[in-house]
């Protein structure tokens, strides 16, 4: 299982924009990386600059989002899509996806339930509950 450093998570989205603009090869991941920052123009310029921005913090604290976690959470429910792990979630992100007539929205609904799932199995030291998942998903 690929378990990156924060550090890694980070370099993977600079290096791929970065390969991107200089029109180098990408990866599978990296094309999905360089989809996703292409349609959050709010974090271009932030992959612009890697020396300012690579350790920089995002205190939830501050009312800001972290992009890189927010990136990462659309990396994994692709994922999540792609494979239809937990079963059903790809039928999920296609009500969705029809219902806001967009599948990046879709995403960002399906983030919130993501991470109450994340934040509830972390609460109660437990395996995330895909139940908990689909309740908040049918909630949208």
């Amino acid at each position: 299982m690929f378990n990156p450093s924060r550090d890694q998570a980070r370099l993977f989205f600079f290096d791929a924009w970065e390969k991107y603009h200089a029109t180098a090869p990408l990866t599978a991941l990296e094309t999905i990386a360089v989809e996703l920052i292409s349609s959050h123009p709010e974090y271009q310029s932030l992959f612009d600059d890697r020396e300012r921005n690579v350790g920089k913090d995002f205190a939830p604290e501050d009312g800001v989002v972290n992009p890189f976690l927010h990136l990462s959470m659309h990396m994994a429910i692709r994922e999540q899509v792609s494979i239809d792990q937990p079963v059903g979630i790809r039928a999920e992100h296609q009500r969705l996806s029809q219902k806001l007539d967009s599948p990046l929205d879709a995403e960002h609904e399906m983030m919130d339930c993501l991470g109450e799932m994340i934040w509830r199995a972390q609460r109660s030291a437990t395996a995330p509950d895909p139940a908990v998942y689909f309740a908040c998903l049918r909630r949208k």
